[in-house]
């Protein structure tokens, strides 16, 4: 009961300071939570809405209390799911997201925030099956597909080739996704290609000059060049 009441602080703390805060190691989600727990439907575009998860202690026990008394409510446990991923709770999160997609397994955005926990909690080989799973479902979301080839960047034994290969996808269906440019630029850069890596780092600055990645490929082209 004392662990309860201690989630349900965090997590009314977490929405009163930071709205929907989901993912913090994500490059491309951005505040994204699961629109299935609101019950509504999206569009897979990429750009997903956030949903609110209620922020009182009422709220949070009622969210905690719908998925834990009805098993087979998706929407419930997908935003208790919600609410776990909120604190960083992703092993919690997980686990909640795996009995929605149960319920559901062909919703798209079940299975994205699903393969997203898993990411963030680096289990990146079962990640890469939620992510492809959803690309099933849409094959043309840029940002699941960026995040796949990031799985195999991320894993501990990398397949760079596979992971270039999913992000030159990207390029070619969206060639203003910065994401996956990023990565095309780390995954080149880790395989060896420096030059490679320079040219896409010029791309990169290009097609986003304020965006945060272009300094974070410098970074790595730099710590890069230290270590050598």
């Amino acid at each position: 009961m004392k662990s309860r009441e201690i989630l349900i602080g965090v997590v009314c703390l977490s929405v009163g300071l930071g709205g929907g805060f989901f993912a913090a190691n994500s490059l491309n989600r951005g505040d994204m939570l699961s629109t299935a727990a609101s019950g509504t439907t999206t569009e897979a575009s990429g750009n997903t809405a956030t949903v609110a998860v209620g922020g009182t202690q009422k709220d949070v026990s009622a969210t905690l209390d719908s998925a834990e008394g009805e098993p087979q409510n998706f929407a419930a446990q997908m935003k208790a799911g919600d609410m776990y991923a909120q604190i960083g709770r992703f092993e919690k999160a997980v686990e909640y997201y795996k009995r929605g997609v149960l319920i559901n397994p062909s919703n798209f955005q079940a299975n994205v925030v699903l393969a997203n926990a898993l990411f963030d909690s680096q289990k990146f080989e079962e990640a890469e099956s939620y992510y492809a799973k959803a690309l099933g479902i849409n094959p043309n979301d840029a940002n699941a597909r960026t995040d796949l080839g990031a799985t195999f960047v991320e894993r501990a034994d990398p397949d760079y080739d596979r992971a270039i290969d999913e992000f030159k996808k990207v390029r070619q269906q969206s060639p203003g996704h910065l994401p996956s440019l990023y990565y095309l630029g780390i995954a080149t850069l880790r395989k060896g290609d420096r030059n490679g890596a320079e040219k896409i780092l010029a791309e990169l600055q290009a097609a986003g000059q304020n965006s945060e990645l272009v300094g974070k490929l410098r970074q790595n082209l730099e710590a890069q060049a230290v270590t050598q």
